[in-house]
């Protein structure tokens, strides 16, 4: 089974505040996404030298009032696996649930027995929707 470290997520109320403050630790911003749709931004930001470890600053813009006092600033750890219905197979085989069952071939979400949410990304291409997959209902929330 493989498996790699891709990032962490954290939600911030204040981008531009976010990031002089991560840039004061020696952090860099390595990439951006701005998404019209989903209305958010997300910035990448790594220390020199180790841009595969960077920590995610995502920036809702329609803002997200119940920060910082909700316990919302953690989102998730993101992991790349190479067959993401193998990988929640094995988890659900050993009595994990799957939160957000990668229905798309591409994308899982489940948590840990900390209630810590874990991304699960499919490495190269979607994989063609299957069963019980593809059927499958969110269970709680991630």
């Amino acid at each position: 089974m493989s498996l790699k470290y891709l990032h962490t997520m954290v939600r911030v109320k204040d981008l531009e505040k976010s990031i002089a403050f991560y840039e004061l630790l020696g952090l860099k911003e390595t990439r951006r996404m701005d998404s019209e749709g989903g209305r958010f931004t997300l910035a990448f930001m790594a220390p020199p030298g180790q841009e595969e470890c960077p920590v995610e600053l995502t920036y809702n813009w329609d803002g997200d009032e119940g920060l910082p006092s909700d316990s919302r600033h953690f989102g998730h750890l993101a992991y790349r696996v190479g067959n993401i219905y193998e990988v929640c197979r094995h988890l659900m085989d050993n009595g994990v649930t799957i939160n957000r069952p990668p229905r798309d071939g591409h994308m899982a979400f489940v948590r840990s027995p900390d209630n810590i949410s874990i991304e699960l990304l499919q490495e190269g291409d979607n994989l063609a929707p299957a069963e019980p997959w593809a059927s499958m209902e969110n269970t709680g929330h991630w």
